[in-house]
């Protein structure tokens, strides 16, 4: 019982930035396509509230898999943890 927990807790980390990423999209998408109504202008506040949920929901899970991927080591070399150099010892 106590798995099932923690992976339905895993998932609600995954969904919950997904569904704010998903908004921001369409918030931007409706702020942008409300200019070419008849009475329309372009609503910035609702064009940067959605950028803003669509880019922490991205980097949330970009994150998410990219430490992922790190631990597994899936990732270039270029983006795998520094090994720690053992300090000479002083004189």
């Amino acid at each position: 019982m106590r798995l099932l927990l923690q992976r339905l807790a895993a998932a609600l980390m995954l969904v919950i930035p997904g569904l704010a990423a998903t908004y921001g999209f369409l918030a931007m998408k409706n702020a942008f396509f409300h200019q070419f109504e008849p009475e329309g202008g372009f609503q910035w506040g609702r064009f940067l509230l959605g950028l803003l949920l669509f880019a922490v929901g991205s980097a949330f899970i970009g994150g998410w898999i990219f430490f992922r991927d790190r631990k597994r080591g899936y990732v270039a070399p270029q983006f795998r943890a520094k090994k720690k150099r053992p300090r000479p010892p002083e004189p």
